[in-house]
């Protein structure tokens, strides 16, 4: 599945694999993204992001290569303007698949809004995070999202004040995807 949008000077566009596309729709992806927006960036913020749903080895690759953890993880958000934090034992070599992995300077349009970034999901990995926690798949899919588009603001969790922050908002952004039901 592939969907793209735009509205109001905002770009999304989502890539799920097929073997995790079954489950959830795109207009959901799609409302949890543009929630996790407004958690993350104040309401005038302009811009593209994408979502990219895959497997384990895709993001394992990503993780060795641009953080140096040559192993899966659950989300990796890559930002043009937040950096992320290489945590390998050894330098970064810059490569994938044996070609540079450096950001390119992409000119874009006038019209079109700036770069956000890329926000990658393991699905695999969020599905064993789900059986683990004891939650719907679609909760720890929508935390994920979540968490990647923080960091894409620049929110992080190296120090306490910090993690409290972006938990805080987190917390907030899922509230606004999965209300609290009423009690009769």
């Amino acid at each position: 599945m592939t969907a793209q949008t735009a509205r109001h000077s905002e770009l999304i566009e989502l890539s799920v694999a097929d073997d995790f596309s079954a489950g959830f729709s795109e207009e959901w992806l799609m409302r949890v993204l543009r929630l996790a927006l407004a958690a993350a960036f104040p309401r005038d913020t302009a811009g593209q992001v994408s979502l990219l749903l895959t497997d384990d080895a895709a993001v394992r690759e990503l993780n060795r290569v641009y953080r140096g953890l040559d192993e899966t993880t659950d989300v990796l958000s890559f930002s043009p303007s937040h950096p992320g934090h290489w945590e390998g034992d050894t330098e970064p070599t810059g490569e994938l698949d044996g070609g540079p992995a450096a950001w390119p300077d992409f000119v874009l349009p006038p019209e079109e809004p700036p770069p956000l970034g890329e926000v990658i999901i393991s699905y695999p990995q969020a599905r064993r995070q789900a059986l683990a926690a004891n939650r719907p798949v679609e909760r720890e899919l929508a935390l994920l999202m979540v968490h990647g588009v923080l960091h894409l603001a620049g929110y992080d969790h190296l120090e306490p004040a910090e993690t409290a922050r972006m938990q805080d908002r987190e917390q907030a952004a899922l509230a606004a995807i999965f209300p609290p039901q009423e009690v009769a």
